[in-house]
């Protein structure tokens, strides 16, 4: 084979790196080690209920503008469904919270929260987030990275956040959107996230309607195929071939060959790291060392089919306590079209630390429902007919001190060689809107040396309103 590009990596960020390359008129291979697409957005059936569902729930944002517009271009974006209201719900020791949606102008859209927020912390609790504050309202992309050396926890108490609004607020919020506890979290990315909390208002979560890979991977394929190029499964890299300093090919472990002066690694950063170690490049061991740096974060996902519906709600998030296990739930019967007016099929998630590894499946199951029945009271008379326990090695890179200025730019020191997954630089969190971001940069990268410049990428978020007036330049 002797196509225009390899894309190595059918999850996300390969697939929509692939498919924008397609569109643009390249025949484009595309290598997948497992035997099937998606990657950590992939779905799979339970044979028991032959539902299809994903290897972890995963909710959308209209914040993710890049994944949004990969949909729109497949003709699936009407299969996300919007929440516009309330913006969460959280379920804590008291009971629970109904969140509403932002949406006056920021930073005044945290005013109708403020009422929510008081009645679990004081007002001093509330106050000493000015400083905070102020000093993300002052942030750009630049002087966000500056805090990477810091770590997370130190930089609150250092800001004058008092431990009460630290537990009840950022050790919650802070798990369930970067997956790692605030003493290993960067404080630059969680300043990213906050800053963006801050400087946006108008944002709800949405979820796919039917199985997430559904939304995307049967369109991405014919896209490429379509093109004239391939989409190939069990098709592990063992080796990068380069010759001075020009990328000339890929070799495969079942020893096929694939000639290419184009390739982009849309890997997880432990597998871009051992072929850049591999490759015996001097340029490409820098990126190797970078990429060994980061570290996964595990994830759980437990699936309950109960014999009858159990809440009204679609989604609901649990706030962090030392002996909690799940910090999200879905009810896919008030989410999936499939399912209208079915009992209730909950899918619950534990992140990172709370991805308790030593436990069997039968004590997670056993804790996800006792979590569940604390929250909807009607679970507490209904039975679960089957549950299931999905583990996945890394739901994203941890964010851990140190990764924000480590994260690569789409090329690479080794001409004809790119890098693209939610890992790369993206200025956005580790997501599936960095992994779509990521895509559309590689292929832009790909394309500007081709000849063919294209802009594909979205803008990543940034603060607006009033708060954009303190923004530093």
């Amino acid at each position: 084979m002797n196509p225009d590009a390899v894309v190595v990596g059918a999850g996300i960020a390969g697939l929509r790196c692939a498919m924008a390359l397609a569109d643009a008129g390249m025949r484009v291979v595309v290598l997948e080690a497992a035997p099937f697409a998606g990657g950590r957005a992939s779905s799979w059936n339970d044979e028991t209920t032959g539902l299809q569902v994903d290897i972890g729930p995963h909710v959308v944002s209209t914040e993710h503008r890049n994944f949004m517009a990969m949909l729109k271009r497949l003709g699936t974006a009407e299969q996300i469904l919007w929440q516009r209201r309330p913006l969460i719900t959280l379920h804590d020791s008291r009971g629970q919270l109904r969140m509403p949606s932002p949406r006056l102008p920021a930073p005044l859209h945290g005013l109708p929260l403020l009422p929510r927020a008081l009645s679990r912390m004081s007002m001093r609790d509330g106050w000493s987030h000015l400083r905070i504050a102020w000093r993300a309202a002052r942030l750009n992309e630049r002087t966000l990275r500056e805090l990477d050396v810091e770590e997370a926890h130190a930089y609150l108490r250092e800001m004058g956040v008092r431990p009460a609004a630290i537990e009840w607020f950022w050790r919650s919020s802070m798990l369930a959107l970067l997956n790692v506890p605030l003493e290993q979290c960067s404080a630059a990315s969680m300043m990213r996230v906050f800053r963006l909390m801050l400087g946006r208002s108008g944002w709800h979560f949405g979820f796919p309607k039917l199985a997430l890979s559904q939304l995307y991977v049967p369109g991405t394929c014919r896209a490429v195929v379509r093109s004239g190029g391939q989409v190939l499964f069990g098709a592990r890299v063992r080796r990068l071939r380069v010759e001075q300093g020009r990328l000339v090919g890929v070799d495969l472990e079942e020893g096929h060959t694939i000639d290419s002066s184009r390739c982009v690694l849309a890997l997880p950063p432990q597998e871009v790291a051992a072929l850049a170690g591999e490759s015996g490049e001097a340029a490409l061991q820098p990126l190797a060392t970078a990429a060994r740096y980061f570290r996964p974060s595990p994830y759980i996902s437990t699936y309950l089919w109960f014999d009858r519906p159990v809440t009204q709600e679609r989604f609901w998030a649990r706030t962090w306590t030392p002996q909690g296990l799940n910090t999200d739930f879905y009810d896919l019967a008030r989410i999936r079209t499939s399912l209208a007016g079915e009992p209730s099929v909950i899918a619950a998630n534990a992140i990172g630390p709370m991805a308790r590894a030593d436990w069997p499946d039968g004590r997670i199951v056993e804790q996800t429902i006792r979590e569940v029945k604390e929250f909807a009271p009607l679970a507490r008379q209904a039975h679960v007919v089957h549950a299931r326990v999905h583990r996945t090695a890394m739901a994203i890179p941890q964010p851990r001190p140190g990764t924000e200025v480590l994260r690569p730019q789409p090329a690479t020191p080794v001409d004809g060689l790119w890098v693209a997954g939610d890992w790369t630089d993206t200025s956005v969190p580790c997501s599936m809107e960095s992994a779509a971001r990521s895509g559309a940069l590689a292929a832009e990268a790909v394309l500007e040396a081709a000849g063919r410049p294209q802009k594909l990428a979205i803008a990543a978020p940034d603060t607006r309103g009033f708060v954009r007036l303190f923004r530093a330049r």
